[in-house]
């Protein structure tokens, strides 16, 4: 069985605000079973231009297990608590 992994590029715009997004994500992941892998560590930039702010990586035991996260009730409340305080670019991968 694979893996999967949510990979979230994030610019906090009202990082007070943003606080209450980062509680209630952190208790939508232990309610799913979410391993956290990055969470806003410090960013090298290797190759490219791309330039991102804070990085989240969690995996998953497979990507309907990542759905199941993105769309539970738990992480609902984060998505309310986050709107208005960052820009949010995320995907879901399968890995190995």
């Amino acid at each position: 069985m694979t893996s999967a992994y949510i990979i979230a590029n994030v610019e906090v715009t009202n990082p007070t605000q943003y606080e209450d997004y980062k509680k209630w994500s952190s208790e939508a992941m232990k309610a799913h079973g979410a391993e956290v892998c990055v969470r806003g560590g410090k960013v090298q930039v290797l190759e490219g231009d791309w330039n991102p702010q804070r990085l989240v990586v969690l995996k998953f035991p497979n990507v309907e297990a990542a759905n199941k996260f993105y769309a539970s009730p738990e992480y609902g409340k984060a998505r309310e608590a986050r709107a208005g305080a960052a820009i949010m670019r995320m995907i879901v991968v399968e890995g190995v």
